[in-house]
């Protein structure tokens, strides 16, 4: 597809442009020292919920849903991606299970047409697929009769590993079941915590396969964050830490709190920082013991996302920003939480008279942008800002030694100018935008765009890339209000 030299102020740089720059420029400063570990293959995966799989995948093994397949490479290319299912339906879900009665807390049943759907979408993007194993129902058997048949459809080839439970901290004080009055009933005492947990989960994990790793402990508890030594010292099964993060909360939350989730709060600072801040010493605790750590459910607002928050523009800035976040703490991957009708959700999809249609939501735009600027192996290097201001940086230098600058101008009315200092004499720029920040559709990547609904899951149109020459060492680049710029510097 041809490449079109966008000149509508991207650049003040050239012969044609003025030869200094502006005084009023925001000066950046890129560095050459990495600041971070590599970012991993398959760093950005998926989370979906166990109903969900058929939605995504398709029920017909023999022709899995191709857009999906096509969506999740472009996050993740000449990668083996990383899917968790899990969430509340890791413990509302069971292998029916010979000689025990359906748990009450139980609403999902797996059998062989999951089994052959979900395989036939590991095959097709040679995913390692984390499970969740029901926990909630306190049962060896269950687990046990789960784990084996998950191992026996998938085969070892696709399972990372099997997660014990989902969020176990809330087990004493949510309604695993209700009554028929409505009452709720929880899955274990009031009292449950990381003490009564431990034994619990040593007595169950020991039932399950031993060829499988664990994973774990799949909380969302800044209290159990500090039980983490104690939690892998007393399971060496364990080969991946994971723990859950929302920077947001809609069903716990009064709409008069100001915490209630609003795009102004989603593209602050604290939302796109704190999740990786909250988890900077498990990852110091895991990598101590030579683990990785995944925050494996990860999205902007719990109980499903906030309309008119979750879905729009804004979020697509919000996971752009929060990824390289992820990867500043040495998060080693995360799994972005999704499932059908989900207000988060990066995409959805319709099958009808045999044809696959997807939409792609804003989101997705933003882990494609992260994608594009962070390659497997490549490192966070230092950059220098104002602290203060609209403007966030992050640059990455990839193993070949490509530096990549994203530059996040989320201010909703204001237009940034930026002198950025990198390597080399010759870059080109990419923006991501959108007719504005609540924008649910009109999103674009380079120009391109999957548009309202895609049957291809290919971007469409001209590339609009910009070529920029340094002025004084330095890159002039213009930011429109609500966008992320991607500069890719090389004299080649």
């Amino acid at each position: 597809m041809a490449v079109i030299a966008v000149a509508v102020l991207i650049v003040e740089s050239g012969a044609d442009a003025q030869p200094t720059i502006p005084k009023h420029a925001l000066r950046i400063e890129v560095g050459a020292d990495p600041v971070s570990r590599p970012i991993p293959a398959g760093f950005v995966g998926l989370s979906i919920e166990y109903p969900s799989a058929m939605y995504y995948f398709g029920s017909d093994p023999a022709r899995p849903n191709p857009l999906f397949t096509a969506l999740v490479r472009q996050l993740a290319p000449n990668q083996s991606p990383v899917i968790r299912f899990g969430g509340d339906t890791t413990d509302w879900t069971w292998w029916p299970t010979p000689g025990v009665a359906k748990p009450p807390g139980v609403r999902y049943s797996l059998g062989t047409r999951w089994i052959q759907a979900t395989r036939a979408a590991a095959a097709a993007l040679d995913a390692r697929l984390i499970l969740g194993v029901n926990f909630e129902s306190d049962s060896a058997a269950i687990a046990r009769t789960e784990a084996d048949n998950l191992l026996a459809g998938l085969g070892r080839r696709y399972i990372a590993g099997f997660e014990l439970g989902n969020e176990p901290e809330v087990y004493g004080t949510l309604g695993w079941y209700a009554t028929p009055q409505g009452v709720g009933v929880p899955g274990r005492a009031s009292s449950y915590g990381l003490n009564a947990y431990l034994p619990d989960y040593a007595r169950i994990s020991a039932a399950l396969p031993p060829t499988v790793p664990l994973v774990g402990p799949a909380s969302g508890s800044p209290a159990w964050l500090a039980g983490l030594s104690q939690y892998l010292a007393s399971n060496e099964r364990v080969r991946v830490v994971t723990f859950h993060r929302y920077p947001l909360h809609r069903c716990f939350t009064p709409r008069t709190s100001p915490a209630y989730p609003t795009i102004g709060n989603l593209l602050s600072s604290l939302a796109s920082s704190g999740p990786a801040d909250s988890l900077q010493s498990a990852v110091q605790v895991a990598h101590s013991h030579g683990l990785p750590l995944r925050a494996d459910e990860l999205n902007s607002v719990s109980c499903g996302g906030a309309r008119g928050v979750s879905d729009t523009f804004a979020s697509s800035l919000w996971i752009l920003d929060t990824l390289f976040n992820m990867a500043r703490v040495g998060v080693d991957g995360v799994n972005i939480h999704t499932f059908r009708k989900a207000i988060y959700g990066p995409f959805a999809f319709e099958h009808a008279h045999g044809r696959w249609t997807a939409q792609v939501k804003p989101m997705y735009y933003g882990m494609m942008m992260f994608a594009r600027a962070a390659p497997p192996g490549a490192r966070l290097v230092s950059s220098t800002a104002p602290a203060t201001g609209p403007v966030r940086v992050w640059a990455t230098r990839a193993p070949g030694g490509r530096v990549r600058v994203v530059l996040i101008n989320e201010s909703r009315h204001r237009w940034v100018t930026t002198a950025v200092r990198a390597p080399g004499s010759a870059a080109t720029a990419q923006r991501l935008r959108a007719p504005r920040i609540g924008a649910k559709g009109g999103v674009t990547i380079a120009g391109q765009t999957f548009g309202s609904t895609t049957t291809t899951a290919a971007l469409t149109g001209p590339v609009h890339e910009a070529a920029l020459s340094s002025i004084q060492g330095r890159f002039v680049v213009r930011l429109p209000p609500a966008s992320a710029t991607l500069l890719t510097v090389g004299d080649s």
